[in-house]
C-alpha cells in the first residue's frame, strides 16, 4: 500500500464532520478526565495494565525486542500497520494513530519548534506497531510507570495496582525499591510498551532530547504529576523541561483546522529522510 493510499484509507474511514463537531470542545482541565468521564473500556484497559506490568513481565519484553529482530520497514510502513488502530487506553480521541501523529507535529511546525522536535512530534506513537507482532494493547500503549518501586498514588487508576503481584513485596513497594535514589530514569525499568520500544528503534538516529522524549513522553506521573523526583539525576532534570514542552503538544494539539494530509505529505517526506534511513529495524 502506498503512502497516498493510508492517507485514503484513512479519510475514508473516519468521519470527518464529527471529528471536527468534538476536536474543540474541551478545555485543557477536561483532558485526561479519568475521574470523572473515563469510559468503561478505558477502566477495564488500565484494570489489566496495572495487574499485569510487573518487573518480571517487563525484563522479558526488553530481552524479547532489544534485538530489534521482529521485522525490518519504514516509517511509512509503521505508519500503514497503525491506520487503524484507536489506543484503548485514549479517554480524548477515537481516530487512528496517523491523525495524532499530524496534528501534534503540525503544532509543533505552527510555533516554529525545531525541525527535529517536529519530527519527533510526527513520529513518538509509532512504537505501537507492537500490536504487529500480536502484543495485546495492555503491554502497547497507555500511561508508563516505574516498576520495581513503590507506586505513586498520582499514577492513574493507581488502585488497581492492588492486583498486580508486585503489590505483595516488601523490596518492590519501598519508595526506591531496587533502585538507589537519584539513580537516573536509564537505570529505572519502566512498565513495558511503545515508548521504550521506539526508544530502541530509535536509538541511533535522533537527538538525545528527542530520544529522552520518545521513552518518557507516556511517563506522567513525573512530567504532569512531578512524582518519582527521588529517581531523577541531573541528566532527568536537564531533559525534563523538553518532556514538559512536549507533553503540551501532545495533548493539546487537536484543532478544528481540517488537516489536508495529501498536502502535507511532501514536508514530512522530506523530514522523515533528513533523519531516518528508509528502512529501519524493529
Amino acid at each position: 500500500m502506498t503512502l497516498s493510499k493510508i492517507f485514503l484509507f484513512c479519510l475514508i474511514h473516519v468521519n470527518w464532520a464529527f471529528f471536527v463537531a468534538n476536536a474543540h470542545t474541551k478545555g485543557e482541565n477536561e483532558f485526561r478526565d479519568y475521574e470523572h468521564n473515563a469510559p468503561e473500556h478505558v477502566k477495564n484497559f488500565y484494570k489489566e495494565n496495572h495487574t499485569k506490568q510487573t518487573l518480571d513481565f517487563v525484563l522479558q519484553q526488553k530481552a524479547k525486542y532489544r534485538p530489534l529482530d521482529k521485522k525490518v520497514m519504514s516509517v511509512w510502513e509503521a505508519f500503514e500497520q497503525l491506520n487503524t488502530l484507536v489506543d484503548e487506553s485514549d479517554p480524548d480521541l477515537d481516530l487512528p494513530q496517523i491523525y495524532h501523529a499530524f496534528q501534534t507535529a503540525q503544532a509543533m511546525r505552527k510555533d516554529d519548534q525545531p525541525r527535529w522536535l517536529i519530527l519527533t512530534g510526527f513520529i513518538h506513537d509509532l512504537g505501537k506497531v507492537l500490536t504487529l507482532f500480536d502484543e495485546p494493547q495492555w503491554a502497547t500503549v497507555g500511561d508508563t510507570f516505574p516498576v520495581g518501586c513503590a507506586y505513586s498514588n498520582k499514577v492513574i487508576f493507581y488502585d488497581y495496582f492492588a492486583n498486580n503481584p508486585d503489590w505483595n513485596s516488601t523490596t518492590y513497594q519501598q519508595e526506591c525499591g531496587i533502585y538507589n535514589p537519584g539513580c537516573g530514569l536509564k537505570n529505572v525499568h519502566m512498565s513495558w510498551g511503545h515508548d521504550e520500544y521506539l526508544y530502541y528503534v530509535m536509538k541511533n538516529h535522533l537527538p538525545e532530547e528527542a530520544l529522552y522524549i520518545i521513552r518518557y513522553h507516556s511517563f506522567y506521573a513525573l512530567h504532569k504529576e512531578n512524582e518519582y523526583q527521588h529517581l531523577l539525576d541531573d541528566y532527568d532534570k536537564k531533559m525534563l523541561p523538553w518532556l514538559k514542552l512536549f507533553q503540551q503538544y501532545d495533548l493539546y494539539s487537536k484543532s478544528e483546522e481540517k488537516i489536508d494530509i495529501e498536502k502535507l505529505y511532501p514536508y514530512y517526506k522530506k523530514l522523515v529522510a533528513e533523519f531516518l534511513p528508509a528502512k529501519l529495524n524493529w
